[in-house]
């Protein structure tokens, strides 16, 4: 049983045995205005004291003290975790909240926040319940709700003037969400995608970004759509900001810390579209649609270490989604930026698929790296792929580069290797690929991954993986290991940066 269940299948018992005020007097009658939930792009900042991922949080946090805090820090709105078991919330918190934020207002002359009952509601009486206690929105997960009674949960939001959060994730949540637009329209309604997934609690900071363009299909261009989750430092707030969504929802970030919740608030409030924002945007629909259309998952590809326009030609119509280009002088494959500008003229004229064009560099200020990096400022080239310690240093050191699209490459010999991984998800870097080390080569080595390493990374990230990949052993990596994107290089080379046309053949012919 998912966790997801458990905590349903308790909260019916709980509403069986206490009604739905959970044995908490709440009042007969609102005593308070409605405040519109997100009006502007802005954060939702968490009431949390624990959570089933990480167990205790903030146990001792008072609601109405960190209330008080988040308000000053600027917050949009406030989410109250009013669920028992395995959050420690209560109807308490909401009305302690609720007081506080009108406190806030009269004192101050500002606008309060807006408050958001967060739970796992299952009945319009809930809702009920929430309007009373002074909500000014409910949370409503559509993965546990049947049509009917999302319906009728919806319809009383309506009846009472308070705004409906809507989480979606799954694409029966879409489904759900066309009913409730073609019932009621999508006025005062909010989406809500959460990069963490509720039955398993990973995290995948794409996955909102990959629901963007649908949820706005069905709603509207102009739908409001919230970040949940997953954001837990100002340049991770920064990202989620850049692409594109109305509002984000912090939990343990601010909760740990609230006293530094105006720091992310800040980051994610003024941070602007950027080219990077926009290539992972693009890249998480292309995701999101691969993994929806049925059939066989195949994962992306990238053939690395392209050195001229046929081998690219070749790459590119076999079903390539990515080519590598490399700058580095101490590479057999280095390449100029004329290569890559005349393979991206030839592309372009192509009736298959562009794919998206790499350039890897060792340094950033190096002449190669330089040139590369002007191969991705005026749109030639789609990506940087940092490759190494020095390249990243360097990149994130510079605060001119930091908006260009971007991943890294991080070299994992052993399980120390992983806590880079860790730095720069939490940094709020989507993707991370990961290459075997060789001493005194960078990339093109032959050598594989051991796999119980690859595992260790797959559960934290989605796995994208160089290292040893050949025709003899693909087959086997994409079922144990179960990659998101491949990236093949020596493999499937006649000699050092010549790919062999057979084996680009074989390669594609196995995916």
């Amino acid at each position: 049983m998912h966790i997801l269940d458990e905590i349903v299948e308790k909260r019916q018992k709980d509403i069986k045995k206490y009604g739905f005020e959970f044995g908490i007097k709440v009042p007969s009658h609102r005593a308070r205005s409605i405040t519109p939930f997100l009006a502007k792009k802005g954060t939702v900042l968490e009431i949390k004291r624990a959570s089933p991922s990480k167990g205790d949080i903030a146990v001792q946090l008072d609601a109405a003290h960190t209330a008080e805090i988040y308000s000053q820090a600027g917050a949009a709105a406030i989410s109250v975790l009013t669920e028992n078991h395995y959050f420690k919330g209560n109807l308490n918190d909401l009305m302690a909240v609720c007081s506080a934020a009108d406190s806030f207002a009269a004192r101050t002359g500002k606008n309060a926040p807006a408050i958001l009952r967060k739970d796992f509601l299952l009945y319009p009486e809930e809702i009920d319940v929430a309007y009373k206690c002074g909500a000014d929105a409910v949370l409503l997960i559509a993965r546990i709700l049947d049509d009917k009674m999302l319906l009728a949960m919806v319809k009383k939001c309506r009846e009472l003037g308070i705004c409906a959060l809507l989480e979606l994730r799954l694409d029966n949540d879409l489904r759900k969400l066309a009913l409730v637009v073609k019932e009621f329209g999508s006025e005062n309604i909010v989406c809500g995608v959460n990069s963490r997934d509720l039955s398993n609690f990973t995290i995948d900071l794409l996955t909102p970004a990959g629901m963007l363009n649908e949820i706005r299909r069905i709603a509207g261009k102009n739908a409001s759509v919230i970040f949940e989750s997953g954001i837990r430092t100002p340049s991770a707030a920064a990202f989620a900001g850049s692409m594109g969504f109305a509002g984000m929802l912090l939990g343990e970030a601010a909760a740990r810390n609230p006293q530094n919740a105006s720091f992310l608030v800040n980051a994610f409030e003024n941070a602007e579209a950027t080219r990077g924002a926009a290539q992972w945007i693009s890249f998480a629909d292309a995701v999101y649609k691969k993994n929806h259309s049925g059939g066989i998952k195949k994962p992306f590809v990238k053939i690395c270490g392209i050195t001229n326009t046929e081998d690219a030609l070749n790459a590119a119509e076999l079903g390539a989604d990515f080519l590598g280009f490399i700058f580095c002088a101490k590479s057999p494959r280095n390449v100029n930026a004329q290569i890559v500008r005349s393979t991206r003229e030839i592309l372009a004229g192509k009736s298959f698929p562009l794919p998206k064009i790499v350039c890897v560099i060792t340094e950033c200020d190096s002449d190669e790296g330089r040139a590369a990096i002007e191969l991705v400022k005026d749109g030639t080239a789609d990506f940087l792929q940092l490759h190494g310690k020095n390249a990243v240093q360097q990149f994130f050191s510079d605060d001119t580069l930091t908006s260009l699209p971007h991943y890294a490459t991080v070299n994992v010999s052993c399980p120390a290797d992983i806590s880079e991984i860790d730095s720069l998800r939490e940094a709020g870097e989507p993707r991370i690929l990961i290459d075997s080390q060789v001493a005194g080569k960078l990339g093109g080595t032959g050598r594989q991954i051991d796999c119980d390493l690859c595992r260790m990374v797959g559960e934290k990230v989605k796995l994208w993986l160089a290292g040893g990949i050949s025709i003899d052993n693909i087959s086997t990596i994409m079922q144990e290991l179960k990659p998101e994107l491949i990236d093949i290089n020596s493999g499937v080379e006649s000699a050092p940066g010549k790919k062999d046309i057979q084996k680009l053949k074989t390669f594609f012919s196995q995916l």
